[in-house]
């Protein structure tokens, strides 16, 4: 009773910050003092407790100088001429009859390169939608579209959060990992294709494409050299290279482009790899602006302090009860849609991807014996279905960035097709398997 009185008030102090728009954060110290209260009551000493936090956060401090690394690494790439290059290349690929479909395959591209869906609406996002926009095309499928897109990269990209974290929390190899995403998601991301290419030969209007190579001049020399920061992580990801090496190299590839083709000064640099990059421009902060090790505090504090809870959940059997629930689920199902329930709970309560997958984790985890296993179907459930959540800010953010509403969720295909890929396939390995075992 003690415990669903506990997660209950949690529950709703979440949804209570979310419907006033306090910031998560807020909502997850609050949710931590409610946890260390608790455990005292069930007679745990502070210190303990302390001990507890400590551990759980121990367990995610690889992620941690990682997040480090990846604000570097966003900002450089910007400063350096890397992203707008890239953007304003792809934007020459953009056509009416095509909008929907390259704005889906762009994100796609964007994302694996940097990692984030964040980074990717905030800049191939927005220049997909005021191209569709131009066009005369609706906006909610280009925010569909985009959000499919921008998740393809930040579930299975080198350097993605998520996919950092999942590896970390199950103690897998992430190449190992990404080469298995991308098996699984290979069908519902040629349906995505489809969907987005037939949709958009009838939703197509007119309009003309801006130069947006001429738009980025005034701030970048745009040198076809600018991007090679973003080639070395796919091609140091194939030769299997650590990822926080393989980002660290590119940082140092940034650093001459920044010095010498876009004349900035080191101090700059500096204060640029700190605060992120700003453009001088109006027209081109709006599109370029972001990075740095600041705008990577806020998701740094969200992991700490879920990592906090799942030392906490651990130790003092908080989860247990909700367990047993989803083990006897998991076996009148199978593991996978057991899975996909608990990470559409997870998102609903978490309201955030990180914590939404840390909660998945530490309940679905006893249900597999392979970690390699877990790590997929984390992927392939908590990963994708957080963004669908219309509170989440894992979605509803994106959206937001692009000036798309959240009744652009439906058009967001990937997101979908994805779970209910895997879902369908683990019920149809249950029966095979059952189908086996009955046969003389």
């Amino acid at each position: 009773m003690t415990e669903m009185l506990t997660l209950g008030t949690f529950c709703a102090i979440l949804l209570f910050c979310v419907i006033l728009g306090v910031p998560l954060l807020f909502a997850l110290a609050a949710g931590l003092v409610l946890f260390l209260l608790y455990g005292l009551r069930r007679g745990f000493a502070l210190r303990e407790l302390a001990g507890m936090c400590v551990q759980g956060i121990m367990t995610v401090r690889n992620i941690l100088i990682t997040f480090f690394l990846i604000g570097v690494l966003t900002a450089l790439w910007r400063a350096a001429g890397t992203i707008p290059v890239i953007v304003s290349f792809a934007a020459r690929l953009i056509r009416p009859s095509v909008c929907l479909l390259m704005a889906f395959l762009l994100n796609c591209g964007l994302s694996m390169l940097t990692g984030t869906s964040f980074g990717t609406a905030a800049t191939m996002g927005v220049i997909c939608a005021t191209m569709g926009l131009s066009m005369g095309i609706d906006i909610r499928l280009i925010g569909g579209a985009v959000l499919s897109g921008a998740f393809f990269g930040d579930r299975c990209s080198p350097v993605s959060t998520s996919a950092l974290l999942v590896s970390e929390l199950t103690h897998t190899d992430i190449y190992r990992n990404i080469r298995r995403m991308l098996r699984t998601a290979a069908v519902p991301f040629l349906l995505c294709c489809a969907a987005y290419a037939l949709i958009g030969a009838f939703a197509a209007g007119e309009g003309s494409v801006p130069d947006l190579q001429q738009l980025f001049r005034k701030e970048f020399s745009m040198r076809a050299l600018s991007v090679l920061p973003a080639l070395v992580i796919p091609v140091l990801s194939l030769l299997r290279v650590r990822v926080k090496l393989a980002m660290l190299i590119s940082i140092l590839t940034a650093l001459p482009l920044c010095l010498f083709f876009e004349h900035r000064s080191v101090p700059d640099l500096l204060m640029t790899a700190l605060t992120g990059f700003h453009a001088n421009d109006p027209s081109v902060s709006a599109m370029l602006n972001g990075g740095g090790v600041i705008s990577m505090l806020r998701v740094a504090g969200i992991v700490c302090l879920s990592s906090c809870y799942a030392g906490i959940f651990a130790k003092t059997g908080l989860l247990n009860g909700i367990r047993h629930r989803i083990e006897r689920f998991a076996g009148s199902s199978n593991p996978f849609a057991a899975t996909l329930a608990t990470a559409a709970l997870s998102g609903v309560l978490a309201c955030n991807q990180t914590f939404s997958i840390m909660l998945t984790h530490q309940l679905c985890g006893p249900l597999y014996k392979a970690p390699e296993e877990l790590a997929i179907d984390l992927e392939d459930t908590a990963v994708v279905v957080a963004p669908l959540v219309p509170w989440s800010i894992a979605g509803a953010t994106p959206l937001l960035t692009i000036g798309a509403p959240l009744s652009s969720l439906p058009f967001a295909f990937y997101l979908i097709l994805l779970p209910l890929w895997r879902l369908a396939g683990s019920f149809a390995a249950a029966g095979r398997r059952g189908a086996g075992a009955g046969a003389p």
